[in-house]
């Protein structure tokens, strides 16, 4: 028992060890330059890092060197068992307004080694809130608009089931 109990707190240990010492901005490094190679670039005033987090404050993201958004603010956390990236105030340029909503005030995606191949996806802003996953296996992202407040911009590209309106697409 006593043998047990000595492995399992090694095991912590070390576990914690690797979340503290984890290099947290060499990867958000390494995240933008993979985006680089997409032409999106991310521009952020302030980074902080924290015991399990990355925090990025007033994030403007370009694409093809247009600014096309602006967060407020990006927290980045990893567990090794469980990931996600929260996103508060994001707001698109005014040229996009018709295509895509123009205010989300809170995302969320998570990803969970429970189910590696799957990534699921919370928002709400000014077209209500919204709930989906993002399946790699398949490719695929199944986006379920729960409340739809002002979505008129996104009609065109949405369908309709029994359970209201959703956007479906693959990759």
């Amino acid at each position: 028992m006593q043998m047990v109990k000595k492995s399992f707190i090694v095991l912590i240990v070390a576990w914690l060890g690797v979340l503290v010492l984890m290099p947290k901005q060499e990867l958000y490094y390494k995240l933008e330059e993979e985006l680089a190679k997409q032409d999106i670039k991310l521009n952020e005033a302030k980074i902080s890092e924290g015991l399990f987090s990355l925090t990025l404050d007033q994030v403007n993201v370009y694409y093809k060197g247009i600014n096309v958004a602006t967060i407020e603010e990006v927290s980045l956390c990893s567990m090794l068992f469980y990931s996600s990236i929260e996103l508060r105030s994001l707001q698109m340029d005014d040229s996009l307004k018709t295509i895509v909503p123009q205010i989300t005030e809170k995302a969320l995606l998570s990803h969970s080694i429970l189910s590696p191949l799957n990534v699921s996806v919370d928002a709400s802003g000014s077209f209500g809130s919204m709930a989906g996953n993002i399946d790699l296996s398949e490719r695929t992202v199944r986006l379920d608009f729960n409340e739809s407040k002002k979505i008129g911009m996104l009609k065109p590209q949405l369908k309709q089931d029994e359970k209201g309106w959703f956007y479906e697409t693959s990759f």
